[in-house]
C-alpha cells in the first residue's frame, strides 16, 4: 500500500488509484504538520512578533535618540513636561521656605500644590511609546496576529512539506537521475533558511532604516501592521529564493546548458549581475557591498560545487570505460574462456566465412 512515509520505489507499478491515495496521504500528513505548526505558532505569538518587530523598533529608538519622527517628537515633548515639572516643583519649595519673604497665609496654600504637582509627574510615563506597528481597524490586531502566526507556521513546516512532495516526485525518476536530483533538492531548504535569516539580519533592517527615513521630514510616519508584516514576508521570501542560485546553476550544469569553464569566463558579468540585484533591494552604500558580497559568494560556491560534480562524474565515464577496454581485451585473449561466448557462437560461422565459401564456389 502506499504510503506518506515511505517513498515509491522507481521499479513499482500503481494503479491511477494508488497513486491518488498517495497524494491523499501525502497532503493530509502536510496539512496535519501545518496545523500543528500553526497552533504552536499561535501558543507563542507575542514572541513571534517580537521577533519580526525587532528591525522597526531597532530603527524607532534611533530615531527617538535624534529626535525625529513621530516617536520622536512625542518623547522630545515629554522630557520638556517632566523638565518644567522638576522645575516648578523647585520653584514652590524655594517659595514654601518661611526665609522666602512670603508670608505664611501663602506658604500654606502652596504647600499642597507641591504634592499633587509631584503626583502628576509620576504618572507621565517614562519609556516612549510607539515603537510598534500602529493598527487601524477594530479586527487588525486579531487578523494581523493570525497571519503572521501563519508565516511562521508555513517557514516552519517547509522541510515536511517539500519532504513529502519530494517522496512523491522521486518515484518518477530513474536511479541515475535520482543520484543527481536528490542532493539538489536536500539543499533547497537549507539554502532557503540561509537566505531568510541574512534577510532578516541584513536586507530587513536596511530595508526599514530606507523607507521609514525617506522624506521624513514632509509625513507624520505611521507604520501599520499589516502591511509591514506583509512587506518583511515578502522581503524574507525573495531572499530565500535568491539564494537558490547555487541549485539553479548546478541544474544548468547539468542539464547542459553551461559549463563550469563558462561560469568561470563570465565573472565580470556576475559580479554586474549581483551589484544590480543588491541595488534593487533598499539600502544605502555600505549594505550595497553587505548584499553584493553574500551573493557573488553564492556564484564562486555553485561553479566549485559544479566543477567537483563535473570532475567526479568524468572520473566515474573513465573507471566504467577502463572496466569495459579491460573486459574487451580480457575476451580477445581468451575466446574460449570468455563466458559471454556460447559454445554455439564459437561453432556458427561469421558472415566473412559464409561469403569467402561463396566466392569459392562460384571460382569453381
Amino acid at each position: 500500500m502506499p504510503s506518506a512515509i515511505r517513498t515509491i520505489g522507481h521499479e513499482d507499478r500503481l494503479s491511477l488509484v494508488d497513486h491518488l491515495d498517495e497524494l491523499r496521504s501525502r497532503l493530509i500528513v502536510s496539512a496535519i504538520v501545518l496545523a500543528i505548526a500553526f497552533g504552536v505558532c499561535l501558543w507563542q505569538n507575542h514572541a513571534l512578533l517580537h521577533i519580526i518587530n525587532k528591525p522597526l523598533q531597532t530603527q524607532t529608538r534611533k530615531q527617538v535618540e535624534k529626535g525625529e519622527g513621530t516617536v520622536g517628537q512625542a518623547v522630545l515633548a515629554q522630557q520638556a513636561v517632566l523638565g518644567v515639572a522638576r522645575d516648578t516643583q523647585g520653584a514652590l519649595a524655594i517659595l514654601t521656605r518661611p526665609s522666602s519673604g512670603i508670608s505664611a497665609q501663602a506658604r500654606a496654600q502652596l504647600r499642597p500644590l507641591i504634592g499633587s504637582l509631584g503626583a502628576d509627574v509620576a504618572r507621565i510615563p517614562r519609556n516612549p511609546t510607539g515603537d510598534n506597528p500602529v493598527t487601524l481597524g477594530v479586527g487588525e490586531p486579531f487578523t494581523t496576529t493570525i497571519k503572521v502566526a501563519l508565516y511562521f507556521a508555513l517557514v516552519f513546516s517547509l522541510p515536511v512539506i517539500l519532504f513529502e512532495l519530494y517522496g512523491f516526485m522521486l518515484p518518477a525518476l530513474s536511479p541515475s537521475e535520482r543520484r543527481i536530483t536528490i542532493p539538489l533538492l536536500t539543499a533547497i531548504p537549507f539554502l532557503f533558511a540561509a537566505g531568510v535569516l541574512f534577510g532578516y539580519f541584513v536586507v530587513l533592517p536596511a530595508a526599514v532604516r530606507f523607507f521609514v527615513n525617506f522624506n521624513a521630514s514632509e509625513f507624520n510616519v505611521l507604520v501599520q501592521a499589516s502591511q509591514f508584516y506583509g512587506f518583511a514576508a515578502t522581503v524574507l521570501l525573495a531572499m530565500g529564493m535568491i539564494f537558490q542560485v547555487p541549485v539553479a546553476i548546478l541544474a544548468a550544469t547539468r542539464a547542459g546548458i553551461v559549463t563550469p569553464r563558462q561560469l568561470k569566463k563570465n565573472r565580470r558579468y556576475a559580479i554586474v549581475a549581483c551589484a544590480a540585484v543588491a541595488a534593487f533591494l533598499p539600502g544605502d552604500a555600505i549594505t550595497l557591498v553587505l548584499e553584493t558580497v553574500p551573493l557573488y559568494v553564492l556564484y564562486e560556491a555553485s561553479i566549485l560545487l559544479a566543477s567537483l560534480v563535473e570532475r567526479s562524474e568524468r572520473r566515474r565515464e573513465e573507471m566504467a570505460a577502463d572496466r569495459s577496454a579491460g573486459a574487451s581485451t580480457h575476451g580477445a585473449g581468451n575466446p574460449e574462456g570468455d563466458p559471454a561466448r556460447s559454445p554455439h557462437d564459437a561453432t556458427e560461422p561469421s558472415v566473412q566465412d559464409l561469403i569467402d565459401h561463396v566466392d569459392n564456389e562460384l571460382s569453381h
